[in-house]
């Protein structure tokens, strides 16, 4: 399994975001083809843009991104590597976070920030739509109802096709839903951590897709699982870990991140792991409490 010669992510299956966007089940996060702590450009651009590439030569059709990756480095990496895109590229961008400097994130959901956040993720991706535009996460000091209407008028623009909620509450999908339609979630999610199990089966009632980050479990308990159930199916944690991630929901859509073609493949060899019941339940009965984003 960890050295598997041939990859695509078809073994995954399919989810269709929207109605009318169809993609394969894992996909790719493109917040780590930046430099250290997510600032400026990648030590290695050459491998960035190799590891872009492949994506869509495994089959790879939703990328996921934000302007404040880099910040704007992530987007224009994309469209130097990938661009003029494949007719089934989905990408995925955010906005309502700033970089002020390295390993450094403010919020700013204010419609003036999230309207030139939108015109400079289409001006980096070279698009005139963006296809799914996410609201990194709800800005105590700004009315989330005034963010997301900000995102309902700019898909009424035609600049948005999709809006997306990340790093959010079900009652902020519930209050969103009010306003525009809702067509993903991106929330922190693993086997180990499972803060938003509630939100992925809200998610799961209403036909939404659920985007996990940080796929790993954190704690040393989480990791001697993963690495003991890897090990019993010749398969990597990370492998592991997302095998169980495509078996706890069908709308549940993956994205984990590299900058090495190497690490890339060894992640899409996931789509085709089987992982049986009896390790899903192990792997299921690992948790720890959880590191809130709100605070």
């Amino acid at each position: 399994m960890k050295n598997e010669q041939s990859l695509s992510v078809a073994a995954a299956g399919t989810f269709t975001l929207g109605g009318d966007l169809t993609v394969n089940r894992l996909g790719y996060g493109a917040m780590r083809i930046t430099g250290d702590g997510i600032w400026g450009p990648p030590a290695d651009k050459a491998g960035c843009l190799a590891t872009l590439r492949r994506t869509t030569e495994l089959g790879i059709n939703l990328i996921d991104t934000a302007d404040s990756y880099g910040p704007g480095t992530s987007e224009e990496l994309i469209a130097e590597a990938l661009y003029p895109y494949a007719k089934d590229l989905v990408i995925a961008t955010k906005g309502g976070w700033q970089r002020p400097g390295p390993g450094q994130w403010t919020h700013n959901a204010s419609p003036k920030h999230l309207t030139e956040a939108l015109e400079g993720s289409l001006k980096r991706l070279r698009l005139e739509r963006i296809d799914i535009h996410q609201l990194h996460a709800p800005d105590n000091a700004v009315s989330f109802e005034a963010s997301v209407e900000t995102l309902a008028k700019l898909r009424e623009q035609g600049k948005i096709r999709h809006v997306g909620l990340s790093n959010v509450t079900r009652e902020h999908i519930e209050r969103a839903r009010k306003i525009v339609p809702i067509v993903s979630v991106q929330n922190r999610f693993s086997f180990a951590d499972r803060e938003y199990d509630y939100v992925v089966d809200y998610c799961e009632q209403n036909g939404i897709a659920f985007m996990p980050w940080a796929p790993l479990g954190q704690a040393k308990e989480a990791h001697e699982v993963v690495k003991e159930v890897a090990t019993e199916l010749d398969a990597t944690p990370l492998q592991v870990a997302l095998a169980w991630l495509l078996k706890r929901s069908p709308v549940i859509l993956p994205i984990p991140g590299t900058s090495s073609v190497k690490h890339l493949e060894e992640n899409i060899a996931a789509a085709a792991l089987d992982l049986p019941q009896a390790s899903y339940d192990k792997l299921s009965a690992v948790h720890h409490p959880p590191v809130s984003l709100r605070g």
